[in-house]
């Protein structure tokens, strides 16, 4: 039985937030986002031939036609998937070989001062450059542009994950060790979980790098994928056709970072909630 409340005291009521209290300041965005993008296309198209060339800028209305051409051909999906794979493949592969090589080396300090300057070395190269290197080892095929994406991915998420690695608190480490932990105790409890941050940060970076990675290898010499669709457009002055290659690959960017993001919230639920 349940005790009433003091006299003069007031009741505590369970306050219920409204839907435009929750998603309000979300759709608010979201409507904002939209009416910048239709007032940019709508623009684009009133002043293309008015203001602009044709020849160079093209309009919506004509990206959109070529994309549906693209569609109906079968053109489009089957170079798209091409690129995909490729985008996925060097991405997953340059991902996890950052990460198992990124832990081990920052957890060994000594070591990595030593291979520092190599490891920035190779960094600092343009992977462009390394495109005709890995033509003459790889052929045309595939193969070269998923290395090639995995290659660029590699270095962004081994720097990430190490620099988080480094910046683990001693504290804990040093409160696991007084306890008895060992060093598989100290990696998932500790090192793990506090450099996970660095670790999803270099993923995020990542993304549209594994796309320019992969873009780059078909530029340089393929007959499919969305890098040789660029080129084959270009060629015939197929400005439409460059931007409606360029579009895809925004839309593949995009899926990338969505799907990153989920990792990351999936990943993060066992931080503690910050105070209000």
């Amino acid at each position: 039985m349940s005790r009433p409340a003091p006299a003069g005291s007031p009741e505590t009521v369970p306050l219920r937030r409204g839907w435009w209290d929750r998603r309000g300041t979300a759709t608010t965005v979201a409507l904002a986002r939209l009416l910048l993008v239709v007032a940019l296309l709508s623009t684009w198209e009133w002043s293309a031939g008015r203001w602009f060339d044709l020849t160079f800028t093209s309009r919506p209305s004509a990206i959109w036609a070529r994309l549906l051409e693209w569609h109906q051909d079968g053109v489009l999906w089957a170079n798209t998937w091409v690129t995909l794979q490729e985008i996925v493949l060097g991405f997953v592969l340059g991902g996890a070989a950052g990460a198992v090589a990124g832990f081990p080396l920052a957890s060994a300090p000594r070591l990595y001062r030593v291979l520092d300057p190599f490891i920035m070395a190779l960094y600092s190269i343009p992977k462009v450059a390394l495109a005709p290197l890995f033509i003459v080892w790889f052929g045309i095929g595939t193969n070269m542009k998923v290395l090639l994406a995995a290659a660029t991915v590699f270095f962004l998420v081994f720097l990430n994950t190490a620099a988080g690695v480094r910046e683990v608190d001693r504290g804990l480490i040093d409160a696991v060790r007084l306890m008895g932990g060992g060093r598989r105790d100290l990696f998932l409890k500790v090192v793990l979980p506090s450099s996970m941050t660095g670790l999803l940060t270099g993923l995020k970076v990542a993304v549209p790098y594994a796309l320019i990675g992969a873009v780059i290898g078909e530029l340089v010499a393929s007959n499919r994928g969305l890098g040789y669709l660029i080129n084959d457009a270009a060629a015939k002055f197929d400005t439409a056709g460059v931007f409606a290659t360029l579009v895809v690959l925004s839309v593949i960017a995009a899926l990338l970072n969505l799907v990153v993001g989920v990792f990351d919230r999936w990943v993060s639920k066992w931080k503690p909630l910050e105070a209000a």
